[in-house]
């Protein structure tokens, strides 16, 4: 009898997995700094969604712990600022600069998750639909849509941002004092260090994340925001 010997099925194309697990390596021993978690897939003991009701008391949680180890309000506010900011966009930016993906960092989309200190340790997205560049090859696939190009990737992120930004700001001004120009210069402090570091922790191109860090910048300028106000952060421009 002859056995007919089939080549194996290709496995499904997983493009939100694929991206996960690329993001989880990054940082060694610490796989939860870059990647975010699909929240239906988790349990949801200290979870929080960023767009729910508890959002103002979590974050008065967040910043209570913080004065914990600091006495001063307004460095108190700006750790739990950078510690959100990271979440929304630090986070985002890491498929952004070295893969051509995003997911969406809007408000209505991101939990959070606290250790059992009381910090943000990890972040988890509803809709897992990635966004990615003409060519990827996850282009045709399940929750993907095709963006022209990198520059409408960059205003499409920031825009979605911005919603999860500005609340997550205001709730932070309701407790300390945190101007406007504090606040979005730590977002933009966060786009030039990562746009640095990424390419560096992922052996990608660092000429194509510091092209895209800047694209993501001008977006958030575009917008209205003062993503440069760098100079007082000590900080050097991309």
């Amino acid at each position: 009898m002859t056995t007919l010997l089939l080549p194996p099925m290709e496995a499904p194309v997983r493009p939100f997995e694929d991206t996960r697990t690329r993001l989880r390596a990054l940082a060694a021993g610490a796989p939860r700094v870059y990647a975010v978690a699909c929240i239906d897939e988790e349990p949801r003991r200290r979870w929080w969604f960023l767009g729910g009701p508890e959002r103002q008391q979590r974050i008065e949680m967040l910043y209570e712990r913080a004065l914990l180890d600091v006495d001063d309000p307004r460095i108190a506010a700006e750790q739990v600022a950078g510690a959100l900011i990271h979440a929304i966009v630090g986070r985002v930016l890491a498929p952004y600069a070295l893969e051509g993906r995003v997911w969406d960092p809007g408000l209505e989309n991101l939990w959070l998750h606290q250790d059992s200190d009381g910090c943000i340790d990890w972040a988890g997205i509803g809709d897992d639909t990635l966004r990615v560049l003409p060519g990827d090859r996850a282009a045709g696939a399940r929750h993907v849509v095709v963006l022209p190009c990198e520059d409408a990737m960059a205003v499409w992120t920031a825009h979605r941002a911005t919603t999860a930004l500005t609340a997550v700001h205001a709730a932070l001004r309701a407790l300390a004092p945190l101007s406007t120009f504090r606040f979005w210069g730590i977002v933009g402090r966060t786009i030039v260090t990562g746009a640095a570091q990424l390419p560096v922790l992922g052996g990608a191109s660092r000429r194509t994340a510091a092209r895209r860090g800047q694209a993501l910048l001008d977006a958030f300028v575009a917008a209205g925001y003062p993503v440069r106000g760098l100079a007082g952060l000590g900080q050097p421009s991309l």
